[in-house]
């Protein structure tokens, strides 16, 4: 998950695409290549399947748009979306939302799909008696799609607006969030095995490959995006309870602006291995500097260069403080794509917290039943 191109903000919201789409893109334009009449050029029907690929990402996208303006009306903070080929699953705690909120935001997922297909299906019906053949062709399939898309949809396996359902109905039954989450996750998880094996089946037995590998994806990608909201839940469990100066490096590596990139790799790096130190003065936060900043600057200007120079200053740190919780810590580091953070006190550096940390904290609790 860490590696994903940001598609920029949205109402504060980071959006952001799930490797899957690498694959989602490159399928859907072959589905478009054999679907459409070979007496169209295979040139014009790739250019047809770029444009079927980005209109779905386009559609994906403004559904996730509307829903999360909704859950922000609301009084629900939505910090980041990542954007699976089925639509988005969203960053909201229990402490955010309610059974009620889950339920209008589940509802209006599955309307907003079928607006979305009734809208592509108005503009084919305008399109069909004009000469745009092609662009009437492609406006079609993309509304029978996204049809399809609103059906998939009603299975009940979260993170699918069907699975909001179930796990709101969970909640309201167990008054426990985290294992409603679990256990609509769980179903998730199960739907798309069993999408993967109807594809197999497909491939093996009716020797429908096309169709078989499509199943095979989209339970594949089910899968991933349920037992990624799993995950995320029991990581909330794990860390419950655990505050940053529990776990924060207390001898966390430092060094002063004043100090040369040359002394600091001579004296520290190629010594300790280390590749994230603190730039401090008295013990106040002046900034970080890291490898990745030394390695920007030419070898025969080390030893003229001072790390006051290239830190980044303060200013534009992201910082941590005693107190607060390691769950609101990972999710800050994996939303900013940081593995380290400062921790402070008063202003003075005290320690520092690492995501590998809290990752392999959670690793060890989960292997413990903790």
């Amino acid at each position: 998950m860490r590696i994903v191109p940001h598609l920029g903000r949205v109402l504060g919201i980071r959006l952001r695409l799930h490797p899957t789409w690498a694959i989602a893109i490159p399928l859907i334009i072959a589905i478009v290549v054999t679907q459409f009449p070979e007496a169209y050029p295979l040139w014009q029907r790739m250019i047809l399947g770029v444009a079927a690929s980005l209109l779905f990402l386009a559609a994906v996208s403004i559904r996730e748009i509307i829903l999360n303006f909704l859950a922000l009306s609301r009084g629900i903070p939505v910090k980041r979306v990542t954007l699976f080929a089925f639509g988005g699953v969203s960053q909201i705690t229990k402490q955010a939302t309610l059974p009620l909120l889950e339920l209008l935001l589940a509802a209006a997922g599955l309307l907003t799909n079928l607006i979305i297909a009734g809208i592509f299906y108005a503009v084919h019906s305008v399109l069909v008696n004009t000469a745009n053949v092609m662009i009437d062709g492609l406006i079609l399939w993309s509304a029978y799609m996204y049809f399809m898309l609103a059906l998939f949809h009603f299975i009940p396996g979260f993170p699918l607006d069907g699975g909001r359902l179930l796990r709101t109905l969970l909640w309201k039954a167990t008054g426990d969030y985290d294992r409603a989450t679990g256990i609509a996750s769980w179903a998730g998880q199960g739907f798309g095995l069993l999408l993967i094996i109807w594809g197999i089946l497909l491939l093996v037995l009716a020797g429908q490959w096309f169709n078989g590998l499509v199943l095979i994806f989209v339970g594949w990608v089910l899968y991933i995006a349920a037992a990624q909201s799993r995950r995320q839940t029991a990581l909330r469990e794990a860390l419950q309870g655990i505050v940053a100066r529990d776990i924060m490096a207390r001898e966390c590596p430092s060094t002063t602006p004043e100090l040369t990139l040359g002394q600091l790799v001579r004296d520290c790096i190629l010594v300790t291995g280390q590749r994230y130190f603190v730039v401090a003065e008295g013990g106040k936060l002046e900034g970080i500097v890291t490898t990745r900043d030394i390695k920007r600057v030419p070898k025969k200007r080390w030893n003229s260069t001072q790390i006051g120079e290239i830190m980044t200053p303060a200013s534009e740190l992201k910082t941590a403080h005693a107190q607060q919780s390691a769950a609101s810590l990972l999710e800050q580091m994996e939303e900013l794509n940081i593995d380290q953070m400062p921790v402070l006190e008063q202003d003075k550096v005290i320690g520092i917290i690492a995501r590998d940390t809290l990752i392999r904290l959670d690793k060890t609790r989960a292997e413990l039943g903790m």
